[in-house]
Formats: C-alpha cells, sequence, structure tokens
C-alpha cells in the first residue's frame, strides 16, 4: 500500500470507498431490475405518457430491449455523474489534504453515489447529472436560464416527481449562480417566471394526461412485444404505476407510514454521521458577506425540503428521498461557495477523532436503500 495511503487515513476511507462502489455493484446486478426494465419498454406508442422519456429514447434505436441495456445505460449515466462530481469538488475546494474530509462525507456518503449505484437504472440520478453540469458551466447569459428550464423539463418527462426531488435545486442553483451575480433586467426576470410556468404546466399534464388510455391488457401485450426475452413476465409486475392515479398512490403511501416510520430513527442517525459536512454548510452559510444572499439561501434550503416533505406524504420511497435529499444540499454547497463570502470557513478538521470516526463509519455504510434503510 502506497505509504502516503497509510499515512493519511482519509486516503484509506476514499480507496476503501472505492471498493464498497464495487461490492455494491456486483450485488446491484444479480437482483431483477423490475422498476428499471419497464421504464426502458415503456414508450409514447400509445401518445402522451409519462414517464417515457427514456424508453421513447431507448426505442429509437432498438425494437427489442434486453435486460442488461438496464446496468448498461444507468452505469454509463453513474460513471458520468461521478466523473462529473469530482471535477466539480475539485475547482470548488481543490484535492489538497484539507478538504479530503469534506470529499469523505459527500462522495463516500451513503446518501450519494454509494445509493445511486443501489438504485440503479432509477431516475434520481438524472437530476443529480444536471444539476452538477449547471454548477460547471458557466452562468453568464440568459441561455443558462434555458438551458436549465430544457434540463428541468426532461426530468420532468423521464418522471413527474422530479418537480420536487430535482427541479426546486437546479432552480436554486440558477438563482444564486445567475441572478444574485447581477442586476436583472426585466427580460431575465420574466424569462425566469415564464420557466417556473412552463414547467409546472408540463408537470399538470404529466401527471393528469400521461396516464395510460388503453386497457392494461393492450399495454402489457405491446411492453411484452418490446422485450428481448418475452418469457420473463415477471419483469413486468409494475405496470400497474400507469394506471394509478395519485389518489391511490397518496393512500397507498399512508396506509404504510406506521411500518415504514420505523426507519426514521435510522435516517436521523445517518443524518447525524454527517454532522462535520453540515457544520461546515452553516458557517459557509454565516460568513456570505450579503445578508440578503443568506435568506435566500435559507429560503431555497427551505422550498427544497418542503417539496422533499410533500414527496414523502405522496409516495413511500423514503430512503430514495432522504438520500436525495442530502444529494441537493451537497450541490447547493458548491452553489453557495460562489457567492461573495466575508470570510475564509476552516476545513472539516483532519485530525478530531470524533470525525475521523464519523468518516470511517460513513465510508463503511454501503448504501441507504429505496423504501425502508438498509
Amino acid at each position: 500500500m502506497n505509504l502516503r495511503v497509510r499515512e493519511n487515513p482519509w486516503r484509506l476511507m476514499l480507496a476503501v470507498n472505492a471498493a464498497v462502489f464495487v461490492g455494491v455493484f456486483l450485488h446491484k446486478i444479480a437482483l431483477p431490475p423490475f422498476v428499471p426494465y419497464i421504464h426502458l419498454l415503456v414508450d409514447y406508442h400509445f401518445g402522451f405518457t409519462k414517464r417515457a422519456l427514456i424508453g421513447a429514447i431507448v426505442a429509437l434505436f432498438t425494437a427489442k430491449v434486453p435486460v442488461w441495456l438496464v446496468f448498461a445505460i444507468s452505469g454509463a449515466v453513474w460513471l458520468i455523474t461521478a466523473g462529473l462530481f469530482v471535477r466539480l469538488f475539485k475547482r470548488t475546494f481543490g484535492f489538497d489534504d484539507a478538504h479530503l474530509p469534506l470529499f469523505v462525507f459527500m462522495a463516500g456518503s451513503p446518501f450519494f453515489l454509494k445509493n445511486f449505484m443501489h438504485t440503479l437504472g432509477h431516475f434520481d440520478i438524472y437530476g443529480c447529472l444536471f444539476a452538477i453540469v449547471l454548477l460547471l458551466i458557466p452562468a453568464r447569459s440568459l441561455f443558462y436560464v434555458l438551458l436549465a428550464t430544457l434540463f428541468s423539463m426532461i426530468l420532468v418527462l423521464i418522471h413527474h416527481i422530479h418537480l420536487l426531488m430535482y427541479v426546486p435545486t437546479i432552480a436554486a442553483i440558477v438563482v444564486l449562480r445567475y441572478y444574485l451575480a447581477r442586476e436583472a433586467d426585466r427580460l431575465e426576470i420574466v424569462t425566469g417566471i415564464a420557466a417556473l410556468a412552463a414547467t409546472g404546466l408540463l408537470f399538470v399534464a404529466a401527471q393528469f394526461l400521461g396516464t395510460m388510455a388503453v386497457p392494461e391488457a393492450d399495454f402489457v401485450s405491446y411492453l411484452q412485444s418490446r422485450m428481448a426475452d418475452p418469457t420473463r413476465t415477471n419483469l413486468l409486475s409494475f405496470a400497474y404505476i400507469w394506471y394509478q392515479p395519485l389518489a391511490k398512490e397518496v393512500a397507498d403511501t399512508w396506509a404504510r407510514l406506521p411500518h415504514n416510520l420505523l426507519g426514521f430513527p435510522v435516517f436521523a442517525l445517518l443524518l447525524w454521521l454527517h454532522t462535520p459536512l453540515w457544520r461546515y454548510f452553516s458557517s459557509s452559510i454565516a460568513a456570505l458577506s450579503a445578508n440578503v444572499h443568506r435568506r435566500i439561501v435559507i429560503a431555497a434550503i427551505t422550498i427544497i425540503t418542503l417539496g422533499y416533505l410533500v414527496m414523502f406524504a405522496m409516495v413511500f420511497d423514503y430512503s430514495r428521498w432522504i438520500s436525495n435529499w442530502a444529494v441537493c444540499l451537497f450541490l447547493l454547497l458548491h452553489a453557495i461557495k460562489t457567492l461573495p463570502a466575508a470570510r475564509e470557513v476552516a476545513p472539516i478538521s483532519t485530525d478530531d477523532r470524533r470525525t475521523m470516526v464519523f468518516g470511517w463509519i460513513v465510508t463503511l455504510i454501503p448504501r441507504v436503500g429505496i423504501v425502508r434503510p438498509f
């Protein structure tokens, strides 16, 4: 083992995290991809349909969809997301030893890349990817706002729940990086309002007009015709979600709530293990030079959190929601760092024993899960 790694436990944590990524991937590909696979089969064959954009793109290239394509596409998206995040972190903080603990608590968090590995094929990571792109590219013209709007609309077409999951974070990034960096004129303000309205209307269309209009048997028959192996009908067991009304989803969520609430102490523990990161986050907000910037950042965090609270009331994939909420805060920190600060923020301590213990625990936890913890 490299001497530098042995002398620096934070570098060793990164090496262990890499091994954990491989372990989670090997476990994931051994599981049947029930929800991810059917999303590659659904397209716009029967008209405008919610959750159909990725399947429609796949249909442009192949008439028959093999199961391995789930892992090929989602694995490629995971690698791109991980690579761009590393680039973003390097640009925002650098990879000096002083910032290694922060990188461990972000990139090595069970909320982030590990859980995206466990949820390969699900749609969450696309919101994270688009947000990272918006954090990396210059925010110098109105094109930035229009691109963010395009990304938001694509996310809603991938899955309409992105309106609550990542669109608020994308909007916050645009406000912090674009609107707070200049004296916005009337055109820029009107464009921003119009972008929000257009994205909201698209969500309404997807939610209420994107329900499948044909009988479920016809829908399932069409999906089976697109399967490379039509005998694996068990992979179509989630076809009902294209017929399930919002009221039914909410009713199912509240029916499962007493049981799912048992996982909340675990979520609280996982968040507590990230205490050094949250302290750095809080200090970064407090260090901003303008009071109005601090208030806007706090308002953005509040709006993002309220969006996730609504999701908690509507859909019961709680492990995914809490994980993505944490990821949104990770990304928001990078946007906050683009604002003028009155003072430097001290990095997370590399020598504090408690911080190091938290770092190791975070490193060794392989994922959070989809519905219940682990």
